[in-house]
Protein backbone atom coordinates (compact mmCIF):
# COMPACT_ATOMS: atom_id res chain seq x y z
CA UNK A 1 0.00 0.00 0.00
CA UNK A 2 0.96 3.49 -0.82
CA UNK A 3 2.20 6.31 1.26
CA UNK A 4 -0.79 8.51 -0.58
CA UNK A 5 -3.38 5.73 -0.13
CA UNK A 6 -2.05 4.95 3.63
CA UNK A 7 -2.43 8.73 4.21
CA UNK A 8 -6.52 9.00 2.72
CA UNK A 9 -7.50 5.69 4.78
CA UNK A 10 -6.32 7.56 7.89
CA UNK A 11 -9.23 8.52 10.26
CA UNK A 12 -11.62 11.09 9.31
CA UNK A 13 -10.36 13.73 11.63
CA UNK A 14 -7.24 13.87 9.83
CA UNK A 15 -8.31 14.41 6.50
CA UNK A 16 -10.67 17.07 8.31
CA UNK A 17 -7.65 18.82 9.58
CA UNK A 18 -6.08 18.69 5.88
CA UNK A 19 -9.04 20.14 4.56
CA UNK A 20 -8.97 22.92 6.52
CA UNK A 21 -5.18 23.29 5.74
CA UNK A 22 -6.02 23.22 2.28
CA UNK A 23 -8.61 25.98 2.92
CA UNK A 24 -6.45 28.47 3.93
CA UNK A 25 -4.04 27.58 1.52
CA UNK A 26 -6.88 28.52 -0.90
CA UNK A 27 -8.06 31.69 0.84
CA UNK A 28 -4.21 32.93 1.67
CA UNK A 29 -3.74 32.76 -1.98
CA UNK A 30 -5.80 35.72 -2.98
CA UNK A 31 -5.58 39.34 -2.19
CA UNK A 32 -4.56 41.18 0.53
CA UNK A 33 -2.52 38.09 1.70
CA UNK A 34 -1.43 37.43 -2.58
CA UNK A 35 0.06 34.53 -1.57
CA UNK A 36 -0.69 33.09 -4.85
CA UNK A 37 1.67 29.51 -5.12
CA UNK A 38 -0.72 28.02 -2.46
CA UNK A 39 -3.48 28.20 -4.53
CA UNK A 40 -2.03 24.97 -6.88
CA UNK A 41 -1.03 23.79 -3.34
CA UNK A 42 -4.99 24.25 -2.38
CA UNK A 43 -6.22 22.76 -5.29
CA UNK A 44 -3.68 19.59 -5.20
CA UNK A 45 -4.58 18.73 -1.83
CA UNK A 46 -8.60 18.81 -2.02
CA UNK A 47 -7.90 16.20 -4.91
CA UNK A 48 -5.76 14.18 -2.91
CA UNK A 49 -7.89 13.94 0.00
CA UNK A 50 -11.23 13.21 -1.45
CA UNK A 51 -9.87 10.58 -3.94
CA UNK A 52 -11.38 7.46 -2.26
CA UNK A 53 -14.16 9.44 -0.59
CA UNK A 54 -17.64 8.61 -1.26
CA UNK A 55 -20.03 11.52 -2.54
CA UNK A 56 -21.56 12.25 0.83
CA UNK A 57 -17.97 12.68 2.46
CA UNK A 58 -16.79 14.39 -0.83
CA UNK A 59 -19.67 16.88 -0.40
CA UNK A 60 -18.63 17.29 3.47
CA UNK A 61 -14.67 18.02 3.11
CA UNK A 62 -15.50 20.26 -0.07
CA UNK A 63 -18.11 22.16 1.93
CA UNK A 64 -15.78 22.62 5.02
CA UNK A 65 -12.41 23.50 2.39
CA UNK A 66 -14.59 26.38 0.57
CA UNK A 67 -16.26 27.80 3.89
CA UNK A 68 -12.45 28.20 4.92
CA UNK A 69 -11.47 29.65 1.79
CA UNK A 70 -13.98 32.20 1.33
CA UNK A 71 -14.46 33.11 5.45
CA UNK A 72 -10.54 34.27 4.65
CA UNK A 73 -11.28 36.12 1.18
CA UNK A 74 -14.69 37.28 1.59
CA UNK A 75 -14.70 37.96 5.58
CA UNK A 76 -14.80 41.79 4.43
CA UNK A 77 -18.58 41.55 3.84
CA UNK A 78 -19.26 41.17 7.39
CA UNK A 79 -19.29 45.52 7.48
CA UNK A 80 -22.83 44.53 6.36
CA UNK A 81 -23.90 42.76 8.90
CA UNK A 82 -22.54 38.89 10.20
CA UNK A 83 -25.77 37.73 9.35
CA UNK A 84 -25.29 38.53 5.62
CA UNK A 85 -21.48 37.56 5.52
CA UNK A 86 -22.54 34.01 6.65
CA UNK A 87 -25.20 33.71 4.30
CA UNK A 88 -23.37 34.54 1.75
CA UNK A 89 -20.42 32.41 2.48
CA UNK A 90 -22.48 29.42 3.19
CA UNK A 91 -24.58 29.67 0.07
CA UNK A 92 -21.32 30.46 -2.10
CA UNK A 93 -19.87 27.35 -0.43
CA UNK A 94 -22.43 24.68 -1.90
CA UNK A 95 -20.66 25.64 -5.10
CA UNK A 96 -17.26 23.64 -4.61
CA UNK A 97 -18.74 21.34 -2.23
CA UNK A 98 -20.90 20.08 -5.44
CA UNK A 99 -17.30 20.37 -7.08
CA UNK A 100 -15.56 18.33 -4.68
CA UNK A 101 -18.07 15.52 -5.21
CA UNK A 102 -17.47 15.87 -8.71
CA UNK A 103 -13.46 16.02 -8.59
CA UNK A 104 -13.94 12.33 -6.28
CA UNK A 105 -15.98 10.89 -9.12
CA UNK A 106 -14.00 11.55 -12.29
CA UNK A 107 -10.65 10.31 -10.49
CA UNK A 108 -12.23 7.17 -9.40
CA UNK A 109 -13.25 6.50 -13.53
CA UNK A 110 -11.73 8.22 -15.63
CA UNK A 111 -8.06 7.72 -16.77
CA UNK A 112 -7.70 11.19 -17.43
CA UNK A 113 -8.64 12.68 -14.30
CA UNK A 114 -6.69 15.60 -14.41
CA UNK A 115 -7.14 16.90 -17.24
CA UNK A 116 -11.53 16.83 -16.55
CA UNK A 117 -10.74 18.08 -13.12
CA UNK A 118 -9.25 21.41 -14.33
CA UNK A 119 -12.20 21.41 -16.31
CA UNK A 120 -14.74 21.13 -13.77
CA UNK A 121 -13.06 23.75 -11.85
CA UNK A 122 -13.70 25.97 -14.91
CA UNK A 123 -16.94 24.95 -14.96
CA UNK A 124 -17.73 25.18 -11.30
CA UNK A 125 -16.57 29.52 -11.93
CA UNK A 126 -18.75 29.11 -14.66
CA UNK A 127 -21.96 28.38 -12.99
CA UNK A 128 -21.14 30.76 -9.21
CA UNK A 129 -20.12 33.89 -11.56
CA UNK A 130 -23.90 33.45 -13.11
CA UNK A 131 -25.98 32.47 -10.70
CA UNK A 132 -28.23 33.25 -9.13
CA UNK A 133 -29.07 36.45 -9.69
CA UNK A 134 -26.36 37.57 -11.95
CA UNK A 135 -23.95 35.12 -9.74
CA UNK A 136 -20.92 36.21 -7.87
CA UNK A 137 -17.27 35.61 -9.49
CA UNK A 138 -15.52 37.67 -7.01
CA UNK A 139 -13.13 34.54 -5.89
CA UNK A 140 -12.18 32.58 -9.16
CA UNK A 141 -8.63 31.06 -9.22
CA UNK A 142 -7.37 33.47 -12.08
CA UNK A 143 -7.43 36.60 -10.06
CA UNK A 144 -5.18 35.08 -7.87
CA UNK A 145 -2.69 34.37 -10.45
CA UNK A 146 -2.23 38.06 -11.37
CA UNK A 147 0.91 38.03 -9.90
CA UNK A 148 2.15 34.55 -11.01
CA UNK A 149 4.05 33.11 -14.35
CA UNK A 150 0.35 32.43 -15.45
CA UNK A 151 -0.40 35.88 -15.82
CA UNK A 152 1.22 36.22 -19.14
CA UNK A 153 -2.00 33.83 -20.60
CA UNK A 154 -4.59 36.37 -19.75
CA UNK A 155 -4.52 37.79 -23.05
CA UNK A 156 -4.72 34.97 -24.93
CA UNK A 157 -6.95 32.48 -22.87
CA UNK A 158 -9.08 35.19 -21.06
CA UNK A 159 -9.75 35.02 -17.04
CA UNK A 160 -11.38 31.71 -17.58
CA UNK A 161 -8.54 30.15 -19.64
CA UNK A 162 -6.13 31.08 -16.52
CA UNK A 163 -8.56 29.66 -14.23
CA UNK A 164 -8.40 26.59 -15.95
CA UNK A 165 -4.80 26.64 -16.67
CA UNK A 166 -4.25 26.88 -12.57
CA UNK A 167 -6.76 23.92 -11.75
CA UNK A 168 -4.88 21.91 -14.44
CA UNK A 169 -1.06 22.76 -13.16
CA UNK A 170 -2.35 21.87 -9.66
CA UNK A 171 -4.31 18.37 -10.95
CA UNK A 172 -1.10 17.92 -12.46
CA UNK A 173 0.41 18.30 -9.68
CA UNK A 174 -1.47 15.70 -7.94
CA UNK A 175 -1.08 12.82 -10.46
CA UNK A 176 2.57 13.92 -10.00
CA UNK A 177 2.23 12.91 -6.41
CA UNK A 178 0.24 9.78 -6.81
CA UNK A 179 2.22 8.50 -9.64
CA UNK A 180 5.89 9.00 -7.91
CA UNK A 181 4.84 7.44 -4.47
CA UNK A 182 2.99 4.58 -6.41
CA UNK A 183 -0.40 5.29 -5.34
CA UNK A 184 -1.30 4.80 -9.29
CA UNK A 185 -0.23 0.87 -10.36
CA UNK A 186 2.25 1.47 -12.99
CA UNK A 187 4.82 -1.57 -13.94
CA UNK A 188 8.03 0.22 -13.50
CA UNK A 189 9.02 0.69 -9.78
CA UNK A 190 12.08 1.58 -9.82
CA UNK A 191 13.34 5.31 -8.92
CA UNK A 192 14.93 5.75 -12.16
CA UNK A 193 11.63 4.10 -13.85
CA UNK A 194 9.20 5.84 -11.59
CA UNK A 195 10.89 9.11 -12.68
CA UNK A 196 11.04 8.28 -16.72
CA UNK A 197 7.40 7.95 -15.96
CA UNK A 198 6.71 11.30 -14.22
CA UNK A 199 9.19 13.60 -16.16
CA UNK A 200 6.88 14.08 -19.58
CA UNK A 201 4.18 15.74 -17.04
CA UNK A 202 6.90 17.47 -14.88
CA UNK A 203 8.19 19.12 -18.47
CA UNK A 204 4.75 19.59 -19.21
CA UNK A 205 3.82 21.54 -16.58
CA UNK A 206 6.97 23.90 -16.06
CA UNK A 207 6.70 24.45 -19.97
CA UNK A 208 3.42 25.75 -18.69
CA UNK A 209 4.30 28.56 -16.68
CA UNK A 210 7.44 29.42 -18.39
CA UNK A 211 5.32 29.63 -21.89
CA UNK A 212 3.33 32.34 -19.34
CA UNK A 213 6.09 34.19 -18.45
CA UNK A 214 7.31 34.22 -22.24
CA UNK A 215 3.88 35.70 -23.33
CA UNK A 216 3.80 38.81 -20.33
CA UNK A 217 4.83 41.11 -22.34
CA UNK A 218 3.82 40.33 -26.04
CA UNK A 219 0.75 42.02 -27.33
CA UNK A 220 -2.08 39.64 -28.95
CA UNK A 221 -4.03 41.87 -30.46
CA UNK A 222 -6.25 41.50 -33.58
CA UNK A 223 -6.77 44.96 -35.28
CA UNK A 224 -4.44 46.65 -32.56
CA UNK A 225 -3.43 50.47 -33.36
CA UNK A 226 -2.60 53.52 -31.48
CA UNK A 227 -4.01 57.02 -32.24
CA UNK A 228 -2.72 59.53 -29.75
CA UNK A 229 -2.95 60.17 -26.46
CA UNK A 230 -5.07 61.79 -23.53
CA UNK A 231 -4.44 63.12 -20.34
CA UNK A 232 -6.76 61.58 -17.64
CA UNK A 233 -7.20 63.25 -13.78
CA UNK A 234 -7.89 61.03 -11.46
CA UNK A 235 -9.84 62.32 -8.24
CA UNK A 236 -10.17 60.76 -4.91
CA UNK A 237 -12.11 63.16 -2.98
CA UNK A 238 -12.53 61.31 0.19
CA UNK A 239 -15.20 60.42 2.23
CA UNK A 240 -16.77 61.31 5.69
CA UNK A 241 -16.91 58.56 8.08
CA UNK A 242 -16.06 54.62 7.74
CA UNK A 243 -17.72 51.00 7.29
CA UNK A 244 -21.49 51.14 6.77
CA UNK A 245 -22.14 54.94 7.38
CA UNK A 246 -19.49 56.08 5.02
CA UNK A 247 -21.74 57.03 2.53
CA UNK A 248 -24.21 59.00 4.43
CA UNK A 249 -23.36 62.69 3.74
CA UNK A 250 -24.16 63.01 0.62
CA UNK A 251 -23.57 66.75 0.01
CA UNK A 252 -19.99 66.41 1.99
CA UNK A 253 -18.66 63.46 -0.43
CA UNK A 254 -19.38 65.94 -3.11
CA UNK A 255 -18.23 68.64 -1.29
CA UNK A 256 -14.94 66.95 -1.03
CA UNK A 257 -14.84 65.55 -4.71
CA UNK A 258 -15.40 69.72 -5.35
CA UNK A 259 -12.69 70.61 -3.15
CA UNK A 260 -10.08 68.11 -4.56
CA UNK A 261 -10.70 69.09 -7.56
CA UNK A 262 -9.73 72.78 -6.97
CA UNK A 263 -6.44 71.89 -5.33
CA UNK A 264 -5.91 69.76 -8.47
CA UNK A 265 -6.56 73.03 -10.63
CA UNK A 266 -4.55 74.95 -8.85
CA UNK A 267 -1.53 72.61 -9.09
CA UNK A 268 -2.30 72.66 -13.05
CA UNK A 269 -2.01 76.61 -13.09
CA UNK A 270 1.51 76.43 -10.70
CA UNK A 271 3.06 74.17 -13.53
CA UNK A 272 3.18 71.38 -11.32
CA UNK A 273 0.50 69.15 -13.32
CA UNK A 274 -0.08 68.92 -17.20
CA UNK A 275 -3.84 70.35 -17.90
CA UNK A 276 -6.04 67.15 -17.80
CA UNK A 277 -8.01 66.63 -21.17
CA UNK A 278 -10.91 65.07 -18.86
CA UNK A 279 -11.14 64.38 -14.98
CA UNK A 280 -12.87 61.38 -13.24
CA UNK A 281 -14.91 61.19 -10.49
CA UNK A 282 -15.51 57.82 -9.03
CA UNK A 283 -18.79 56.11 -8.70
CA UNK A 284 -21.07 57.81 -6.10
CA UNK A 285 -18.94 61.06 -6.02
CA UNK A 286 -22.59 61.72 -5.85
CA UNK A 287 -25.52 60.14 -4.34
CA UNK A 288 -28.12 63.34 -5.06
CA UNK A 289 -29.54 63.47 -9.00
CA UNK A 290 -27.69 66.43 -10.19
CA UNK A 291 -29.49 67.02 -13.21
CA UNK A 292 -33.26 67.35 -10.67
CA UNK A 293 -31.26 68.79 -7.41
CA UNK A 294 -30.53 72.69 -8.58
CA UNK A 295 -27.64 72.51 -4.85
CA UNK A 296 -25.60 69.54 -6.66
CA UNK A 297 -25.87 70.71 -10.00
CA UNK A 298 -24.31 73.81 -8.90
CA UNK A 299 -21.55 71.74 -7.24
CA UNK A 300 -20.76 69.77 -10.00
CA UNK A 301 -20.73 72.46 -12.39
CA UNK A 302 -18.36 74.82 -9.77
CA UNK A 303 -16.14 71.69 -9.97
CA UNK A 304 -15.72 71.73 -14.14
CA UNK A 305 -15.53 75.77 -14.30
CA UNK A 306 -12.40 75.42 -12.11
CA UNK A 307 -10.99 72.70 -13.77
CA UNK A 308 -11.94 73.99 -17.77
CA UNK A 309 -12.57 70.36 -18.66
CA UNK A 310 -15.27 67.94 -18.76
CA UNK A 311 -15.64 66.07 -16.01
CA UNK A 312 -16.65 62.21 -15.59
CA UNK A 313 -19.04 62.32 -12.96
CA UNK A 314 -20.37 58.76 -11.09
CA UNK A 315 -23.72 59.64 -9.77
CA UNK A 316 -26.87 58.41 -8.68
CA UNK A 317 -29.77 58.84 -10.57
CA UNK A 318 -33.46 58.85 -10.63
CA UNK A 319 -35.63 56.35 -11.97
CA UNK A 320 -36.63 54.65 -14.57
CA UNK A 321 -39.77 54.22 -12.55
CA UNK A 322 -41.06 55.72 -9.06
CA UNK A 323 -38.48 54.57 -6.25
CA UNK A 324 -36.25 53.45 -8.36
CA UNK A 325 -32.31 54.41 -9.39
CA UNK A 326 -29.77 54.37 -11.33
CA UNK A 327 -26.04 54.40 -10.55
CA UNK A 328 -24.73 56.31 -13.77
CA UNK A 329 -21.50 57.44 -15.53
CA UNK A 330 -22.45 61.12 -16.75
CA UNK A 331 -20.12 63.48 -18.89
CA UNK A 332 -20.12 66.88 -18.31
CA UNK A 333 -19.34 69.30 -20.59
CA UNK A 334 -18.57 72.73 -19.22
CA UNK A 335 -21.16 74.64 -21.50
CA UNK A 336 -23.19 71.88 -22.54
CA UNK A 337 -23.41 70.25 -18.94
CA UNK A 338 -24.64 66.36 -19.12
CA UNK A 339 -23.91 65.24 -22.77
CA UNK A 340 -23.83 61.25 -22.03
CA UNK A 341 -24.89 59.01 -19.38
CA UNK A 342 -24.30 55.34 -18.63
CA UNK A 343 -26.10 53.12 -16.23
CA UNK A 344 -24.78 50.54 -14.77
CA UNK A 345 -25.24 46.83 -16.10
CA UNK A 346 -24.30 44.73 -13.33
CA UNK A 347 -25.78 45.68 -9.81
CA UNK A 348 -24.78 43.98 -6.31
CA UNK A 349 -27.64 41.94 -4.94
CA UNK A 350 -28.91 42.89 -1.75
CA UNK A 351 -26.42 45.47 -2.00
CA UNK A 352 -27.98 47.89 -4.93
CA UNK A 353 -31.05 45.85 -5.68
CA UNK A 354 -33.07 43.78 -3.75
CA UNK A 355 -34.23 39.83 -5.72
CA UNK A 356 -37.78 39.51 -4.62
CA UNK A 357 -38.11 42.37 -2.61
CA UNK A 358 -42.21 42.71 -2.14
CA UNK A 359 -41.80 39.24 -0.49
CA UNK A 360 -38.23 39.96 1.25
CA UNK A 361 -38.65 43.31 2.99
CA UNK A 362 -41.83 42.74 5.38
CA UNK A 363 -39.57 39.31 6.40
CA UNK A 364 -35.94 41.06 6.38
CA UNK A 365 -36.49 44.97 7.61
CA UNK A 366 -33.03 45.50 7.66
CA UNK A 367 -33.25 45.62 3.82
CA UNK A 368 -34.40 48.60 3.82
CA UNK A 369 -31.02 50.29 4.23
CA UNK A 370 -30.38 49.22 -0.01
CA UNK A 371 -32.95 52.28 -0.54
CA UNK A 372 -35.13 52.63 -3.29
CA UNK A 373 -34.48 49.24 -6.22
CA UNK A 374 -31.64 49.50 -8.41
CA UNK A 375 -32.46 49.34 -11.98
CA UNK A 376 -29.46 48.11 -14.41
CA UNK A 377 -28.84 49.53 -17.54
CA UNK A 378 -28.82 47.49 -20.77
CA UNK A 379 -26.02 48.72 -22.97
CA UNK A 380 -22.14 48.47 -23.15
CA UNK A 381 -20.49 51.28 -21.20
CA UNK A 382 -19.45 53.37 -24.15
CA UNK A 383 -19.83 56.90 -24.41
CA UNK A 384 -19.30 59.11 -27.55
CA UNK A 385 -17.97 62.52 -26.40
CA UNK A 386 -16.47 65.42 -26.70
CA UNK A 387 -12.73 66.91 -25.35
CA UNK A 388 -12.43 70.54 -24.87
CA UNK A 389 -10.24 70.82 -27.98
CA UNK A 390 -12.72 69.09 -30.29
CA UNK A 391 -11.70 65.99 -30.52
CA UNK A 392 -14.29 62.59 -30.59
CA UNK A 393 -13.40 60.51 -27.93
CA UNK A 394 -14.78 56.41 -27.22
CA UNK A 395 -14.73 55.83 -23.44
CA UNK A 396 -15.01 52.58 -22.04
CA UNK A 397 -16.68 52.97 -18.60
CA UNK A 398 -16.50 49.86 -16.11
CA UNK A 399 -18.61 50.43 -12.60
CA UNK A 400 -17.05 48.65 -9.51
CA UNK A 401 -18.89 45.33 -9.38
CA UNK A 402 -19.14 44.82 -13.08
CA UNK A 403 -14.99 44.26 -13.26
CA UNK A 404 -16.01 40.62 -12.05
CA UNK A 405 -18.03 39.92 -15.35
CA UNK A 406 -16.27 38.70 -18.35
CA UNK A 407 -19.01 40.01 -20.89
CA UNK A 408 -19.56 43.44 -19.37
CA UNK A 409 -15.65 43.68 -19.38
CA UNK A 410 -15.35 42.48 -22.94
CA UNK A 411 -18.28 44.79 -24.46
CA UNK A 412 -16.25 47.83 -23.87
CA UNK A 413 -13.74 46.66 -26.29
CA UNK A 414 -15.40 45.09 -28.93
CA UNK A 415 -17.13 48.21 -29.05
CA UNK A 416 -15.02 50.52 -29.78
CA UNK A 417 -14.08 51.88 -26.44
CA UNK A 418 -10.28 54.07 -27.14
CA UNK A 419 -9.52 54.45 -23.75
CA UNK A 420 -10.72 52.20 -20.44
CA UNK A 421 -11.87 53.90 -16.96
CA UNK A 422 -13.08 52.36 -13.68
CA UNK A 423 -15.27 54.34 -11.61
CA UNK A 424 -15.74 52.77 -7.96
CA UNK A 425 -17.04 53.38 -4.14
CA UNK A 426 -16.00 50.82 -1.99
CA UNK A 427 -15.16 53.13 1.04
CA UNK A 428 -18.01 50.92 2.49
CA UNK A 429 -15.44 48.23 2.90
CA UNK A 430 -12.62 50.56 3.56
CA UNK A 431 -9.65 48.67 5.46
CA UNK A 432 -10.81 45.32 4.39
CA UNK A 433 -9.32 42.56 1.69
CA UNK A 434 -12.55 43.53 -0.45
CA UNK A 435 -10.13 46.77 -1.90
CA UNK A 436 -6.76 45.06 -2.76
CA UNK A 437 -9.22 42.36 -4.10
CA UNK A 438 -10.69 44.46 -6.53
CA UNK A 439 -7.51 45.94 -7.63
CA UNK A 440 -6.39 43.09 -8.25
CA UNK A 441 -9.20 42.18 -10.63
CA UNK A 442 -8.91 45.33 -12.52
CA UNK A 443 -5.37 44.37 -12.85
CA UNK A 444 -6.50 41.51 -14.64
CA UNK A 445 -8.55 42.68 -16.67
CA UNK A 446 -5.98 45.38 -18.18
CA UNK A 447 -3.62 42.09 -18.89
CA UNK A 448 -6.74 40.38 -20.59
CA UNK A 449 -7.63 43.41 -22.40
CA UNK A 450 -4.31 44.70 -22.95
CA UNK A 451 -5.68 48.09 -22.06
CA UNK A 452 -4.31 50.56 -19.54
CA UNK A 453 -6.97 51.41 -17.02
CA UNK A 454 -7.39 54.59 -14.84
CA UNK A 455 -9.32 54.25 -11.30
CA UNK A 456 -11.24 56.95 -9.04
CA UNK A 457 -12.49 55.76 -6.23
CA UNK A 458 -14.07 57.99 -3.16
CA UNK A 459 -11.73 57.50 -0.99
CA UNK A 460 -9.71 53.54 -1.27
CA UNK A 461 -7.45 52.67 -3.76
CA UNK A 462 -7.17 54.76 -6.95
CA UNK A 463 -4.17 54.67 -9.15
CA UNK A 464 -3.49 53.86 -12.73
CA UNK A 465 -2.84 50.24 -14.73
CA UNK A 466 -0.57 49.78 -17.45
CA UNK A 467 -1.97 47.49 -20.01
CA UNK A 468 0.46 44.53 -18.40
CA UNK A 469 -1.13 44.48 -15.15
CA UNK A 470 1.61 47.20 -13.61
CA UNK A 471 0.34 49.12 -11.25
CA UNK A 472 1.99 52.88 -11.95
CA UNK A 473 -0.12 54.90 -10.02
CA UNK A 474 -1.67 54.38 -6.53
CA UNK A 475 -3.26 56.25 -3.95
CA UNK A 476 -3.78 55.52 -0.11
CA UNK A 477 -6.85 54.59 1.27
CA UNK A 478 -8.94 57.29 3.68
CA UNK A 479 -7.27 60.30 2.01
CA UNK A 480 -7.87 62.91 -0.78
CA UNK A 481 -5.53 62.50 -3.46
CA UNK A 482 -5.75 63.24 -7.40
CA UNK A 483 -3.21 63.00 -10.16
CA UNK A 484 -3.07 63.13 -14.18
CA UNK A 485 -1.91 60.13 -16.02
CA UNK A 486 -1.36 59.98 -20.20
CA UNK A 487 -3.76 57.51 -21.62
CA UNK A 488 -2.85 56.21 -25.28
CA UNK A 489 -6.15 56.00 -27.48
CA UNK A 490 -6.16 51.78 -28.65
CA UNK A 491 -8.14 49.80 -31.00
CA UNK A 492 -7.94 46.41 -31.03
CA UNK A 493 -9.35 43.33 -29.06
CA UNK A 494 -7.02 40.70 -27.69
CA UNK A 495 -7.53 36.54 -28.44
CA UNK A 496 -9.10 36.49 -24.73
CA UNK A 497 -11.46 39.14 -25.86
CA UNK A 498 -12.96 37.95 -29.38
CA UNK A 499 -12.16 34.06 -28.02
CA UNK A 500 -12.53 34.27 -23.92
CA UNK A 501 -16.39 33.60 -24.00
CA UNK A 502 -15.67 30.08 -26.24
CA UNK A 503 -13.22 28.78 -24.20
CA UNK A 504 -14.84 29.40 -21.66
CA UNK A 505 -17.99 27.85 -22.37
CA UNK A 506 -16.05 25.19 -24.09
CA UNK A 507 -14.21 23.85 -21.18
CA UNK A 508 -17.12 24.05 -18.99
CA UNK A 509 -18.96 21.56 -21.32
CA UNK A 510 -16.02 19.52 -21.70
CA UNK A 511 -16.00 19.16 -18.06
CA UNK A 512 -19.77 18.49 -17.61
CA UNK A 513 -19.33 15.61 -20.36
CA UNK A 514 -16.99 13.88 -18.71
CA UNK A 515 -18.60 13.88 -15.21
CA UNK A 516 -21.59 12.35 -16.92
CA UNK A 517 -19.63 9.70 -18.81
CA UNK A 518 -17.83 9.21 -15.28
CA UNK A 519 -21.36 8.65 -13.53
CA UNK A 520 -22.57 6.57 -16.07
CA UNK A 521 -20.07 4.27 -16.46
CA UNK A 522 -20.73 2.01 -13.46
CA UNK A 523 -24.35 1.39 -15.43
CA UNK A 524 -22.50 1.33 -19.06
CA UNK A 525 -20.00 -1.10 -18.07
CA UNK A 526 -22.81 -3.09 -16.20
CA UNK A 527 -25.07 -3.39 -19.56
CA UNK A 528 -22.37 -4.46 -21.39
CA UNK A 529 -20.88 -7.33 -19.55
CA UNK A 530 -24.75 -8.74 -19.09
CA UNK A 531 -25.30 -8.03 -22.77
CA UNK A 532 -28.42 -5.92 -21.22
CA UNK A 533 -28.36 -1.94 -21.89
CA UNK A 534 -31.46 -1.52 -19.17
CA UNK A 535 -30.72 1.23 -16.36
CA UNK A 536 -30.93 0.58 -12.82
CA UNK A 537 -29.28 1.54 -9.42
CA UNK A 538 -25.71 -0.12 -8.81
CA UNK A 539 -23.29 0.04 -6.00
CA UNK A 540 -20.15 1.71 -6.30
CA UNK A 541 -17.23 -0.10 -7.42
CA UNK A 542 -14.52 -1.03 -4.83
CA UNK A 543 -11.30 1.48 -4.06
CA UNK A 544 -9.49 -1.55 -5.13
CA UNK A 545 -11.37 -2.50 -8.88
CA UNK A 546 -11.26 1.56 -9.26
CA UNK A 547 -7.96 1.76 -8.56
CA UNK A 548 -7.44 -0.57 -11.28
CA UNK A 549 -9.41 1.87 -14.34
CA UNK A 550 -6.75 4.23 -13.44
Amino acid sequence: MSVIDRLVRRPLLARVIGTVVAGVALGLSWEPYGWWPLAFVAVSALTLLVRDARPRRAFGLGYLFAVVALVLSLGWIRVLGWPIAAALICFESLFLALLTMGLSTIQRRSRWWPLWAACLWTLCEFVYSRFPFGGFGWTRLAYGAVDGPLAGWFPVVGTAGVSFLVALSAQGLAWLVLRWTGALPHPRTSGRQRLRSVAPVAVGLVGLQMAGGALQFTDPVVGASEQGTVRVAIVQGNVPGKGIEAMGRMRAVTDNHLAETRRLAERVRAGEVPQPDFVLWPENSTDIDPTVDPVTEATVQAAVEAIGVPIFVGAVTNGPGQNERQTTGMWWDPVQGPTATYHKRNLVPFGEWIPFRDQLLPVIPMLELVGRQGVPGTDPGVLQVRLGDGRQLAVGDLICFELAYDSTVNDVITHGAQVVVVQSNNATYGGTGQIEQQFAITRARAMETRREISVATTNSVSGHIDRHGRVTERTVEFTAASSVVTMPLRQGSTVAVLLGRWIDLGVSLAGLGALLVAVLNPWIGRARRRGDWSVGPMREPSVSATTEME
